[in-house]
């Protein structure tokens, strides 16, 4: 009988796929992609050192990205996410 192991805290880890396929705990925070997406233009997240700025840019580069299309929906629970593709991204002005 194999005895599963306990998920790991991410101390450090920022990258959202490595999470989810790693065995670490994680709180899903991608049912706040649609709102991101109906909000401004810009947006301004003001947060805590350690509290999960770098993780969220990594959780939007996974839904986004094309590559990635068909194992987002197993990294993430079912929040009944559409995934609409931009038609144009920036960073910067």
């Amino acid at each position: 009988m194999e005895t599963k192991k306990a998920p790991q805290i991410p101390y450090g880890i920022s990258d959202f796929v490595r999470m989810r396929t790693e065995n670490y705990y994680y709180v899903d925070k991608t049912m706040y992609l649609p709102l991101i997406e109906d909000t401004a233009s810009y947006i301004f997240m003001i947060r805590p050192r350690r509290f999960g700025k770098s993780l969220f840019l990594s959780i939007m580069k996974a839904y986004y990205d094309i590559l990635q299309k068909d194992r987002f929906e197993s990294y993430s629970a079912d929040y009944g996410l559409v995934r609409i593709p931009p038609t144009s991204a920036t960073v910067s002005r």
